[in-house]
């Protein structure tokens, strides 16, 4: 039985045609709410400070310390910029980096690295943004419901523990 070229290019053009008219007749996502821009030359954003920094960092270093665990915290601004970097004597050489990935990740989508994970599956190349990792052990500082910076930390076990250690010193330092 001898296959005619033309026709299996029919066939796949057929299945492409059909497939390009189901996309086009379904229904539209919904858009995003309209944001609002600036009507002014400059604009101000809240910023966490390097002394709360500080603070952020030593006492997420101690909590992770008193569970047994060595790490590194790193403690950004707003802008995923470092004010803050805390190494426990014995963690590894690579948690600097790490710490400082995680929380430059958390900053710049502003949330939890662990609920980004979660949808790590259908959109992967969320782990391809440079400077990010998609590793638990990030959190967002948020002050007011505004996010002001994120805590990295990196060299316990899990990073679940990692992001305990955070959040707990988030609790200690910030109230909540």
């Amino acid at each position: 039985m001898r296959h005619d070229p033309l026709s299996r290019l029919g066939v796949c053009f057929l299945a492409a045609s059909l497939t390009f008219a189901q996309a086009q007749t379904a229904a539209p996502a919904a858009a995003p709410a309209p944001v609002r821009l600036a009507d002014t030359a400059t604009v101000s954003a809240p910023s966490l400070s390097l002394k709360t920094a500080n603070r952020i960092a030593m006492t997420t270093v101690e909590n992770c310390a008193a569970a047994g665990y060595n790490v590194a915290v790193t403690v950004v601004d707003r802008a995923g910029v470092p004010l803050a970097l805390a190494r426990s004597e014995g963690a590894g050489p690579h948690t600097v980096a790490a710490s400082q990935q995680k929380a430059y990740t958390s900053a710049s989508a502003r949330n939890l690295i662990s609920a980004m994970s979660q949808g790590l599956a259908s959109n992967p190349t969320l782990a391809d943004i440079p400077g990010f990792l998609v590793l638990a052990g990030g959190v967002p500082v948020r002050v007011a419901g505004t996010v002001v910076g994120a805590v990295g930390v990196g060299g316990a076990p899990s990073g679940l523990i990692d992001e305990k250690c955070a959040a707990d010193a988030l609790k200690t330092v910030l109230g909540q």
